[in-house]
């Protein structure tokens, strides 16, 4: 017999769950379920990864190693619940078309990756027609938060919630009263929608802050120490989260010759595609999500690394050193991202909703609010506002309109608007900023010069448009050459 086989709870003690793949989250998420008091089937493809998770990490843990598909079966209590913890895409489906023929009905695939909404609805419908039930989750916070307890954001089939609720909202994590920070978001794609938004907020606040950073370090010419301790300030406040907390200590730390290390990294950012997907959710929908655009498209500019280089040397701007009071400065900064934070999660929430009407989803956007309250990458202190305005207003159409909100934009207003002014006077990219103010000016806007533009599709194309004199819904046509004809197009789409 083994080590590995010796090491074992006997075969007896029944798994409650499965996790294949052995990559770090699947690693943390089987760790944090044995502290829970669960039994865990470790199977990964490649087989030598169990054992080697057995011998190591897991030695002591609430965990039995399956080493085939169908010994991971047998392990299982029923209804049998396997957690796949794989790469999004085609090893998906694979492993959906091998656990099928081993599986009784009732049974349940859980599919915890970043898996792309649309691909968990078809895969919902597929696998409840052969049978069995399906979830497609959201797990969020990275090696930390599956071991330690992420947020969890589960959809699928409903009847399978129950039988996986138990597990899920014990390894979640837990807010200050101890709720857990997962519930049932919705029917088949739901989870995983809400998951991809999730992360278009957070490629949001990210740009934000580094667009906040790159003000305080070429407009004002802070070192990264002078910059952490501005962000430790901050994270007291109304901004304290995640992502302002770890800012503070990445710009604190110091490389081996005592240099920050944070001036040393090259300025390329990488992506893994969910705020491209959000992006192209949002066009299909027709929300205006501009924010998490922006802040798409700065990763995509900061790849161009050796274009920029080039055109530097090329293409002039003005000084970006700015010729303003340090402290007045940093504190208009603060208020600029505060108030594009929130333009940020409105338009998360913009998009949820209008999700939510075209795939049927019941969404509780409060409850969703506190699902992002802890462990996953934009919890904050924040997040517990949104869950009040929803409180107040289930059917709130934009958090914009809230009183808290509505107030806490007019206090930041003016500070926003120097900041983006600077920014554009002193040749600063800021698109983050920019694209929040833009939108929150057009929103408040009663009448957009969308009218030309209207009567410009008319004119090349004979779209149509309405009259404000008109019903709506009511079409007219002009011809606006006279030798164009009374034809209209049937292309109107507003």
């Amino acid at each position: 017999m083994t080590d590995a086989a010796q090491q074992q709870p006997k075969k007896e003690a029944a798994a409650d769950i499965a996790v294949v793949g052995l990559a770090v989250m699947g690693k943390n998420l089987i760790l944090n379920m044995s502290d829970h008091g669960f039994t865990v089937a470790a199977y990964n493809r490649t087989v030598s990864k169990v054992d080697d998770f057995l011998q190591n990490e897991a030695k002591n843990a609430r965990v039995l190693g399956a080493r085939s598909i169908e010994e991971m079966v047998r392990l299982l209590k029923k209804p049998r619940r396997i957690m796949l913890m794989v790469r999004a895409g085609k090893p998906v489906d694979e492993f959906i078309e091998s656990l099928i023929p081993h599986l009784d009905p009732g049974d349940i695939i859980i599919d915890g990756g970043n898996s792309l909404f649309e691909d968990t609805i078809r895969r919902t419908r597929y696998v409840e027609s052969k049978g069995l039930l399906y979830i497609g989750t959201g797990v969020s916070g990275g090696e930390e938060g599956a071991r330690r307890g992420p947020s969890i954001m589960p959809g699928g089939s409903p009847a399978a919630w129950p039988h996986v609720k138990p597990i899920f909202q014990a390894i979640a994590a837990k807010v200050e009263d101890g709720s857990p920070c997962c519930d049932w978001v919705g029917s088949d794609g739901a989870g995983h929608y809400v998951k991809m938004v999730h992360n278009g907020i957070e490629y949001g606040d990210m740009e934000l802050i580094c667009e906040a950073y790159h003000m305080m370090q070429v407009g004002l010419g802070m070192s990264p120490d002078q910059m952490s301790q501005v962000f430790a300030e901050w994270n007291k406040g109304e901004l304290n989260s995640y992502l302002i907390e770890i800012t503070r200590d990445i710009l604190a730390y110091k490389d081996a010759d005592g240099q920050p290390l944070v001036d040393k990294i090259l300025d390329t950012a990488g992506q893994k595609g969910t705020g491209k997907w959000t992006v192209i959710s949002s066009a299909n929908l027709g929300m205006p999500v501009t924010l998490v655009a922006e802040a798409v498209y700065a990763r995509c500019l900061s790849a161009m690394k050796e274009e920029r280089v080039a055109a530097s040397k090329v293409l002039g701007g003005p000084s970006p050193q700015l010729d303003a009071d340090r402290e007045a400065f940093i504190e208009d900064i603060r208020k600029a991202l505060y108030a594009s934070k929130i333009v940020s999660y409105a338009q998360g929430f913009m998009l949820m909703r209008a999700a939510a009407a075209k795939y049927n989803w019941d969404l509780d956007y409060g409850k969703i609010a506190l699902l992002w309250r802890g462990g996953c990458i934009i919890r904050s202190v924040f997040l517990g506002k949104i869950k009040e305005a929803f409180d107040r207003d289930p059917k709130l159409t934009n958090l914009l309109l809230d009183p808290f909100f509505k107030e806490a934009v007019a206090d930041a207003q003016a500070s926003w608007r120097r900041v983006a002014a600077a920014a554009a006077a002193h040749g600063i990219p800021a698109p983050a900023f920019s694209a929040a103010l833009a939108f929150y000016d057009g929103y408040r806007s009663a009448r957009l010069p969308a009218n030309l533009l209207q009567a410009q599709r008319d004119y090349f194309g004979a779209h149509t448009y309405e009259r404000v004199d008109a019903p709506r819904g009511r079409f007219f046509h002009t011809n606006w050459t006279g030798a164009g004809g009374q034809t209209a197009s049937t292309a109107y789409t507003v």
